[in-house]
């Protein structure tokens, strides 16, 4: 059966199918012909193939569990040799399908990417047990380990590289955005703009609270670049293709207006002397893009994007004195305790405010409860259903990852289960995955 690719794409437009970075789809597809001589294969992490004079060009490569799968659909739908592969960026569910094609006889692929991606590598390898626990408690996958191997890039580029292939010319232009080596390619003979994650069908990831920095500002620019080149093609790597110039341009603008009045709000505070936290809780996105589907905060969120440009602009310090050089967390907690009546008591005031619905106070009391008592079953009982309600409370994959993984820890001190597996199998499989790491 023909998948109807300009069918399915309504429908994610107009909301009644979800396709984003936090749910992938459609599944057990192989690759869909776009226009004549492209394919999109999607995934957690989507391929785009180009079919050129004799030869395949694929712009991102998928991820760990997919390398088989992407090989098996691009030689279904091209038997030419993949000569070159543009990674987008240095994320694993984009630079890690390359194993089967560098397999082949005949000359390894020549895989292109921005110079900067040799040293996210490096860092990864610096930094492989804490990206490691990281992504267990964001995705929820306890077993999940952190690769130590990258197929490094034959060709780095600083700034712009045009590519030419056969009739094909891809022009390579490097953004700021949810990384600092993000690679856009735009291939005028098709109209088609392959925007990496730059896209992603949801709110911008720029604000991620266990990940290194985002770029909000620089995003917007980007998004204004890539607008203005009239695509009538826009081929995400995460999420369904976008057709037609009006809506592409629409996506792009608008999204950039909502990295930008988050950046305005809050650098205005910033040079105001507001604290951080006054902004957390004050800046928020323009409300009349609120019922866009294509900036619903259900990866990263609007407070997080905050805190991700107090990074960048104003350091550490959030201006509350007292956590300049704070008391340990477990001190205050025993010495409020102590006030309080008990550790008992704090978990007794998380009930309450939890049950009026202050779920953000019930974290703090039932955090304190613990601190002040480790070893207290009944505490970390309470622990437990606070940060449960909050996760089934919040949207985002973010929040939920990391306050379902606090609540199984405390479930295990009570001797439950500990964090869950159940994300395991769709990881970074077509259909199944919930975000990027």
């Amino acid at each position: 059966m023909t998948f109807d690719l300009t069918a399915y794409a309504e429908r994610v437009w107009n909301g009644s199918v979800d396709d984003s970075i936090a749910h992938t789809g459609p599944a057990d597809t192989g690759m869909i012909d776009v226009t004549e001589g492209v394919g999109w294969y999607p995934a957690f992490g989507s391929t785009i193939a180009f079919r050129s004079a004799g030869e395949t060009v694929l712009f991102d490569t998928g991820n760990p569990l997919g390398a088989a799968g992407l090989y098996e659909a691009v030689r279904g739908w091209s038997p030419d040799r993949v000569a070159t592969a543009i990674f987008s960026h240095g994320h694993i569910d984009h630079v890690f399908g390359m194993e089967p094609f560098d397999a082949e006889d005949g000359p390894r692929p020549t895989v292109i990417a921005q110079e900067r991606i040799g040293d996210r590598f490096d860092r990864y390898a610096l930094t492989n047990g804490y990206n490691a626990v990281i992504n267990r408690r964001q995705f929820q996958v306890p077993e999940l380990t952190w690769p130590t191997e990258y197929r490094r890039p034959d060709v780095t580029y600083r700034e712009a590289m045009t590519l030419t292939r056969g009739e094909l010319t891809f022009e390579l232009f490097h953004a700021l955005g949810e990384t600092d080596d993000a690679t856009v390619a735009w291939i005028p003979e098709h109209r088609i703009l392959c925007p990496g994650d730059l896209f992603i069908w949801l709110t911008p990831n720029c604000g991620n609270p266990q990940k290194v920095q985002r770029y909000p500002r620089e995003w917007a620019v980007a998004l204004r670049r890539m607008a203005a080149l009239g695509a009538e093609i826009m081929l995400p790597s995460h999420g369904a293709p976008v057709l037609g110039a009006d809506r592409i341009r629409q996506a792009l603008t608008e999204t950039a207006e909502w990295l930008e009045s988050l950046v305005e709000q809050t650098l205005d505070g910033l040079n105001s002397g507001t604290r951080l936290d006054d902004l957390v809780h004050s800046v928020k996105p323009p409300p009349h893009l609120a019922d866009r589907v294509y900036l619903r905060a259900r990866y990263d969120e609007p407070e997080f994007v905050v805190r991700n440009l107090w990074r960048q602009y104003g350091g550490w310090y959030d201006g509350n004195p007292a956590r300049l050089k704070p008391a340990p967390d477990a001190r205050l907690a025993a010495a409020v305790a102590e006030l309080a009546g008990g550790p008992a008591a704090l978990a007794q005031a998380a009930r309450r405010h939890a049950d009026s619905g202050d779920l953000r106070l019930a974290g703090h009391f039932a955090e304190m409860a613990v601190q002040a008592a480790p070893d207290d079953t009944a505490l970390h009982a309470v622990r437990a259903e606070v940060n449960e309600a909050r996760a089934e409370a919040e949207t985002s994959l973010m929040a939920r990852g990391i306050y379902r993984w606090a609540a199984a820890e405390s479930r295990a001190r009570c001797g439950g289960e500990g964090p869950v597996t159940g994300a395991t199998a769709g990881l970074f499989t077509s259909g199944g995955g919930d975000g990027t790491p």
